[in-house]
C-alpha cells in the first residue's frame, strides 16, 4: 500500500515505514502529524485517484528531528560596476517517518 502526498508544495510517494523528508512541520520531536492532502492512494491493484485530493484519505507521521539543511551560497552581481552581493541560506526540514495511511471507505 502506497500513497501520494501533497506537503510544502512538493508532492512525495510514502509508504507505511518510510522516512521522508519535508518542510518545516509544527509539530515537536516524537509527536504526530498528518498529511490530509492525499492526492493518490492504492492498495495492490485498487487506485483512488483524488480531483484535486481524495475526501477521508490521511497519512500519519511521527517527527524524528527537525533540523538545517547545509548552506547554499547565492552569488549577485553586475559585471564592470563593483557591486556584489553574497547571501546565504539554510532551508529548514523535518524528517517524518509514516506510520498509518488511511484509505476512504
Amino acid at each position: 500500500m502506497y500513497a501520494i502526498i501533497e506537503t510544502g508544495g512538493k508532492q512525495v510517494r510514502v509508504a507505511e515505514g518510510d522516512i521522508i523528508r519535508c518542510d518545516l512541520v509544527e509539530a515537536p520531536i516524537g509527536g504526530e502529524v498528518a498529511f490530509d492532502r492525499v492526492v493518490l492512494a492504492a492498495n495492490g491493484a485498487d487506485v483512488a485517484l483524488g480531483a484535486p485530493v481524495l475526501a477521508g484519505a490521511k497519512v500519519t507521521g511521527t517527527v524524528l528531528r527537525q533540523a538545517k539543511a547545509p548552506k547554499i551560497l547565492v552569488f549577485k552581481y553586475k559585471p564592470k560596476k563593483r557591486v556584489r552581493k553574497l547571501n546565504g541560506h539554510r532551508q529548514r526540514f523535518a524528517e517524518v517517518k509514516i506510520t498509518k495511511i488511511v484509505l476512504p471507505a
